[in-house]
């Protein structure tokens, strides 16, 4: 599954049309479709790239309980989480996302959907839980 796209990039007049475009396309087909997990979750990264945050939640809840133990759509939430400002819930996720496997510590410690919840102090469990996580190799 691939990454979220981010939304702290500044689209141009053209790509915020088009993205509206792709919305409404996506819209309706998981209106006929409310279970097509790839539809939903290019719906759910177009909203988030198009700052619609709250509707971006709403799809990565519903994928999140389609998918339970996908550990990239418990990352994808996370992230929607923390740009919703939904600190607790983010953590629950992000840890949710670790247990179930997410590796990606690389991009986990850059991502900037997650920025904000990087620096709140609840953090500090989920960066001993990587701790734990990651395998030394010599």
């Amino acid at each position: 599954m691939p990454k979220k796209a981010s939304p702290r990039k500044r689209l141009s007049r053209q790509e915020k049309h088009n993205l509206d475009i792709e919305i409404g396309f996506i819209a309706g087909v998981i209106l006929r479709d409310p279970n097509y997990v790839e539809a939903l979750q290019i719906l759910g990264d177009d909203y988030t790239r198009r700052g619609r945050f709250q509707e971006g939640l709403k799809i990565d809840e519903h994928l999140a309980r389609l998918k339970p133990d996908d550990s990239h759509v418990h990352y994808n939430l996370a992230c929607s989480y923390s740009l919703a400002d939904r600190v607790e819930l983010a953590m629950e996720a992000l840890d949710r996302s670790l247990t179930l496997g997410y590796r990606d510590f690389k991009w986990l410690a850059e991502d900037p959907d997650l920025e904000g919840l990087r620096q709140h102090p609840l953090f500090r469990k989920i960066r001993a839980k990587i701790r734990t996580l990651q395998v030394k190799v010599r």
